[in-house]
C-alpha cells in the first residue's frame, strides 16, 4: 500500500523513489502487517479452489517475505522465489528465513528430512528486482503471486505483459491490489480542508485502477479466463493521529507538498484534515477508513502468433465457428 510520489502520474514511474519509500517503511512494517496478511489469507482461500501444481513459483514484490512460507506449505515440491525492489525489505525476509531454518519450523516441516536438508542448504531464494522488469527468462514460472503490490505502478497495463512473459503457457497469475474506493475518507477530508482553506484541490492518494479496467488489461496482455472480484474492508481508528500513523507506516502517506505561493503551511493543512476526519466519526466514536480490495487471477494464453509473426492455429480450434452444412 502506498502513495504515488508527487512526481509520479499514470504516465511516469520512478523505481528509485519507490525503492526509497519501501526501504523507509521496512523497519516498522510489522506494526501494520495485519492488513496484507489478512488479504494473503483470503488469496490462499481462493487458491484452494484452483487446480494447479506448479514447480516454480514467483512472489512478485514479496516485501519482508511473509507470503513465501505459505506458498511453500501449499506447494511443498515447488521452488519458490521472492523478488522485491527494496533491499531493506529483502534483508528482513532473509533474517526471517534464517530464523525459520534455525528453529526447524515453517514450511520445511512439511518436507521429508532429505528434501528439507537440501532446501536448507540452498538457502532462501530472494532477489532484488523491479516487479515490472523481472530478471528471469520467458516461461520461467508456472505461478506468479503478487499481494497488494500492483497499485504501486502507475501503468499496470505495462506490468501485466512482463508478468505474462515470465509465466509458462497455461501458467497462473494470482494477485491482489487496491481499487478506487480505497482511502476515500482521507481523500474527502483533504478536499474539505482545501475548500475550507481556499486552496486549489490536489491529489493526495494513488490513482487506483478500476477492477473492470484491470480485467481488460489482462486480456490485452495475453491472459485468458480472467476472474475478478472485489470486497470492501473498513478499518476504524480512535483518532486522526492513529489513522495517519498507520497510513504512514503502510506507505500510503499523502503527497508531500512544499508550501509556496497560494499554499498554506503543512501544519495548517494537517489540522484542517484532522478536523474533517473528526466529522466522520461513527456513533461508537471511531473514524472509518475504507479499503477496496481487488482480487484477480488469469491464465497465460497459448500464443496466437510465432516470434516471426506467423499465425498459430491449434488443432482443437479447427472447424470452430464454421457454418453447418445444409
Amino acid at each position: 500500500m502506498s502513495p504515488t510520489p508527487p512526481e509520479t502520474s499514470r504516465s511516469a514511474y520512478d523505481p528509485r523513489r519507490l525503492r526509497a519509500i519501501f526501504d523507509g517503511r521496512a523497519a516498522t512494517f510489522d506494526e501494520v502487517a495485519f492488513l496484507p496478511r489478512e488479504i494473503a489469507e483470503r488469496m490462499r482461500e481462493r487458491l484452494e479452489y484452483i487446480k494447479v501444481a506448479p514447480m516454480r513459483v514467483l512472489d512478485a514484490a514479496c516485501g519482508v517475505g511473509a507470503d513465501l512460507g505459505g506458498l511453500r506449505e501449499r506447494f511443498v515440491e515447488a521452488s519458490v522465489t521472492g523478488v522485491d525492489i527494496s533491499s531493506a525489505m529483502l534483508a528482513r525476509a532473509r533474517v526471517a528465513e534464517a530464523a525459520d531454518l534455525d528453529n526447524g519450523a515453517g514450511w520445511r516441516r512439511f518436507l521429508p528430512s532429505t528434501l528439507a536438508k537440501a532446501f536448507g542448504a540452498r538457502g532462501p531464494q530472494l532477489a532484488q528486482a523491479d516487479f515490472s522488469e523481472l530478471p528471469f527468462a520467458p516461461g520461467a514460472f508456472e505461478l506468479l503471486w503478487s499481494n497488494l503490490a500492483l497499485h504501486w505502478h502507475p501503468r499496470p497495463d505495462l506490468v501485466f505483459p512482463e508478468w505474462q512473459r515470465v509465466l509458462k503457457v497455461n501458467g497462473l497469475l494470482m494477485f491482489s491490489t487496491f481499487g478506487p474506493d480505497t482511502l476515500r475518507e482521507l481523500r474527502a477530508a483533504y478536499r474539505e480542508a482545501e475548500r475550507t482553506l481556499g486552496l486549489e484541490p490536489e491529489p493526495h492518494t494513488i490513482d487506483f485502477v478500476d477492477m473492470h479496467d484491470l480485467g481488460d488489461m489482462l486480456v490485452e496482455s495475453g491472459f485468458e479466463i480472467p476472474v475478478m472480484d472485489q470486497e470492501v474492508l473498513t478499518i476504524t481508528y480512535k483518532s486522526p493521529e492513529s489513522l495517519f500513523a498507520d497510513v504512514t507506516r503502510w506507505g500510503e502517506y499523502p503527497f508531500a507538498r512544499a508550501s509556496g505561493a497560494g499554499r498554506a503551511d503543512a501544519k495548517v493543512v494537517r489540522g484542517a484534515v484532522h478536523q474533517a476526519l473528526e466529522a466522520l466519526r461513527h456513533d461508537d466514536g471511531t473514524i472509518p477508513l475504507t479499503f477496496e480490495v481487488i482480487y484477480g487471477h488469469a491464465w497465460k494464453a497459448v500464443p496466437r502468433t510465432t516470434a516471426q509473426g506467423h499465425g498459430i492455429v491449434r488443432l482443437e480450434d479447427i472447424g470452430r465457428g464454421s457454418k453447418p452444412k445444409r
